[in-house]
């Protein structure tokens, strides 16, 4: 089981926030571009990171699969057991910072 933890930056969560919605469904990347509002420059190397981590398993469309001319095939990615687990503890980890943040900025301007 991996513990190395990616950096969780906002893109990361919202990668990760879509996948573990529906942990079991297989999502190709373009899909993740479109529901995270993040640009492909930015997701597939999220996923390449979490792929690196053992926490997402990928697969390419299959060749016979009728594909619209001049689409590309597309790669499927999906958490593994292991990765849904720890991008749920990744999740609330990041949400627990979030809130921790948020109470030293309200602390610290109320002291203003």
């Amino acid at each position: 089981m991996s513990r190395k933890m990616p950096r969780m930056t906002l893109p990361t969560q919202l990668v990760l926030g879509e996948l573990i919605a529906e942990p079991t469904r297989r999502i190709h990347g373009f899909e993740l571009c479109a529901a995270t509002g993040q640009p492909s420059g930015t997701v597939y190397p999220i996923l390449a990171r979490l792929e690196g981590l053992g926490w997402l398993e990928s697969e390419w469309e299959e060749p016979d699969v009728h594909v619209p001319a001049g689409r590309p095939r597309r790669r499927y990615y999906q958490l593994t057991r292991d990765g849904a687990a720890q991008a749920k503890i990744a999740l609330q980890a990041a949400e627990t910072s979030r809130l921790k943040a948020a109470a030293r900025l309200r602390t610290a301007g109320a002291r203003s």
